[in-house]
């Protein structure tokens, strides 16, 4: 039932825009390099894009939002759960940082289409831990394009009930660093 409120009529991923997000963020199939594995995730958080790799080479690309200031941990992480309709809770961490805006959550947050993790998650685990990581949607999707989150990386909630499906609980997700963890070499 909430899938249909957060989807526009006439839904088709590659020209549907009514968030207003830069075109280059709508999905679009791009041609990638072959030795990466089918199946896994890769965020280019200097781009912005989350990238699906598949096994003809190619790989569905998507934008993101990324964390604000220094709360994005690039890393490699194995996705560990998934999840429809998640709830949320703020971490410990986030309330002592905000606890004007997330103190309230404290005991978590029902699912919906106003909840910060939105339709779909990937849970990013490393080994048996949960990180506190995630892949999900957003009921922010202006934010795509930006640093927003408080650790996470955001997607558009249609992108990623598209993607839900495709992407198996064991796949690999690696986060590149950002342009603050890119530096130039000579």
């Amino acid at each position: 039932m909430w899938d249909a409120q957060v989807t526009p009529a006439n839904y088709d991923p590659a020209t549907s825009n009514p968030w207003g997000v830069h075109r280059r963020f709508l999905p679009q199939l791009v041609e990638t390099n072959r030795a990466l594995t089918p199946g896994d995730i890769h965020v280019d958080a200097v781009a912005r894009y989350l990238y699906h790799i598949r096994g003809d080479g190619t790989a569905m690309r998507y934008g993101v939002a990324i964390a604000r200031g220094n709360l994005y941990e690039p890393g490699t992480y194995t996705i560990g759960r998934k999840t429809k309709w998640p709830v949320w809770t703020p971490t410990k961490a986030m309330i002592q940082r905000d606890p004007h805006l997330y103190a309230q959550y404290e005991d978590g947050m029902n699912a919906g289409p106003q909840n910060p993790l939105g339709s779909r998650a990937f849970y990013l685990f490393t080994g048996q831990r949960d990180t506190l990581l995630r892949i999900h949607g957003t009921p922010s999707p202006r934010s795509i394009g930006g640093r927003a989150s408080s650790g996470c990386v955001r997607m558009i909630m249609p992108h990623i009930n598209g993607l839900y499906d495709q992407v198996s609980v064991g796949a690999r997700a690696y986060l590149h660093p950002s342009e603050d963890g890119v530096s130039a070499r000579s």
